[in-house]
C-alpha cells in the first residue's frame, strides 16, 4: 500500500488517518505552508512548522493547531511524522511519513535560492519524493539575491531622482518580505501596502528581521515621490494606489523570465523573483534526496515526469488543487478588508 494517495478531499496517508494540504475540510491536516492554495480553513485539526504558526493563524483564524519544530517527530497511528525546512517561505515544509520502513516526503512548494527570510531547503532522504514543477521547464533559472537586489535598487534610485514614486508588485506573504531584506533604505521611505504589512507582523513575531515601513497617509507628498511602494497585484486600479499619481511600476514574479509576461502585466520594468524551484533547483532536490520513485504534482506535470522517466526515475503524477501563488487570485485571499484594500479614497 502507497502511504501517500490522491483522493477527493487531498493527499492522503492511509495508515496514519490524515491529510497534508487538503483542499476540501479533512479531520486531521498536515500543512506544509500558509500560502491560500494549501492552507484551508474547515479542517478539525492542523499540523504545521512553528515557525510559520503567527501567518497561518492570521489566515486561518482560532483553529486546533498543533505547531511543531523542525525535525521533531510525532507518530500518530503508528506513522512518523516530521516536518523539515523547504526554503518556500517563513514557515514551510517538508512532510516526511515513515511507517514500517518506508520513507516518502511530501515537499509542498519549495526553492533552493537565498532567502533571509526562511530556513533553507533541506534535503530528506527517502524512497519517495513528491515535489511541484510550478516552473518545470529548463527556460526557468534564477539569478541570485545580490543580483536582484541591485536591479530593484537601482530602479528605485533612477525613479527617486526623476521625483516619481515607484511601485513595485508582489505576492505579499513571502516575496515582499524578501524584497524588504534587500532594499536600500537610504533612497527613500518604504511603503507597504495593508495585505503586506499584515503578513510582516507575523514574520517580526518569528524573529525575522524587517527594515521600518510606512503607511502611505504616514508620507508627505514631497517624500513620496522618492518612496519604493511595496503592494499587492491586487491593489492595481483600487482608489488606494492612486494617491502616488504618475509613478513608475513594476512585478516581481518567476514569470517575468518569458518575454512578453511584462508587456501582459502592463507595467514598466519586470524583476524575476521566485519561491518556487528553477529548473536546475528541481534537479537538485530530487537528487538529494535518493528517491527511486517520484509523484509530480501542480505546474509543468508532463515535462518532469517525461524528463524524470528518461533518467531512469520511476515518475507519475497527481492531479492537485493547487495553484500558482504567483498569480493574483491568491492576493484576493489574502489581503484583508481594511480602507486601504477595499474601501473609498483616502484623500493625500
Amino acid at each position: 500500500m502507497d502511504l501517500i494517495v490522491a483522493r477527493p478531499e487531498g493527499l492522503y496517508c492511509p495508515p496514519g488517518d490524515f491529510h497534508i494540504d487538503p483542499w476540501r475540510p479533512v479531520d486531521r491536516a498536515v500543512i506544509t505552508h500558509a500560502h491560500a492554495d494549501h492552507a484551508r480553513a474547515g479542517s478539525r485539526h492542523y499540523m504545521a512548522a512553528a515557525a510559520g504558526q503567527a501567518v497561518l493563524r492570521q489566515r486561518l483564524g482560532d483553529i486546533d493547531l498543533q505547531a511543531v519544530a523542525y525535525g521533531a517527530p510525532v507518530t500518530h497511528n503508528g506513522v512518523r511524522i516530521s516536518l523539515h525546512p523547504a526554503g518556500h517561505v517563513l514557515g514551510s515544509a517538508q512532510v516526511r511519513v515513515e511507517h514500517r520502513g518506508e520513507v516518502w516526503v511530501a515537499s509542498g512548494d519549495y526553492k533552493l535560492g537565498d532567502d533571509p527570510t526562511c530556513a533553507p531547503f533541506e534535503p530528506v532522504p527517502c524512497e519517495v519524493f513528491i515535489t511541484e514543477s510550478t516552473f518545470g521547464l529548463p527556460i526557468y533559472r534564477w539569478q541570485s539575491g545580490d543580483a536582484l537586489y541591485r536591479q530593484i535598487n537601482a530602479w528605485w534610485a533612477g525613479n527617486a531622482q526623476a521625483g516619481r514614486t515607484s511601485v513595485l508588485y508582489c505576492y505579499a506573504f513571502g516575496k515582499a518580505q524578501r524584497i524588504l531584506c534587500g532594499l536600500d533604505t537610504a533612497t527613500g521611505p518604504v511603503v507597504v501596502h495593508g495585505a503586506v504589512e499584515t503578513v510582516n507582523r507575523g514574520y517580526r513575531a518569528a524573529g525575522v528581521a524587517l527594515p521600518p515601513v510606512l503607511r502611505a497617509d504616514e508620507v508627505d507628498a514631497q517624500a513620496l515621490r522618492r518612496a519604493l511602494v511595496l503592494a499587492p497585484p491586487s491593489a492595481r486600479g483600487t482608489g488606494w494606489l492612486r494617491r502616488f499619481g504618475d509613478h513608475a511600476d513594476a512585478f516581481a514574479s518567476g514569470w517575468m523570465q518569458v518575454r512578453g509576461a511584462r508587456r501582459r502585466r502592463g507595467v514598466d520594468r519586470g524583476f524575476v523573483l521566485s519561491d518556487h524551484a528553477d529548473w536546475p533547483g528541481l534537479q537538485t532536490a530530487i537528487g538529494a534526496c535518493g528517491a527511486s520513485r517520484v509523484i509530480v504534482t501542480h505546474g509543468q506535470v508532463a515535462v518532469l515526469v517525461r524528463w524524470l522517466n528518461e533518467l531512469g526515475i520511476a515518475a507519475q503524477a497527481f492531479e492537485t488543487a493547487y495553484g500558482d501563488d504567483e498569480n493574483d487570485a491568491a492576493d484576493a485571499h489574502e489581503a484583508p478588508d481594511t480602507p486601504e484594500q477595499s474601501g473609498p479614497e483616502v484623500p493625500q
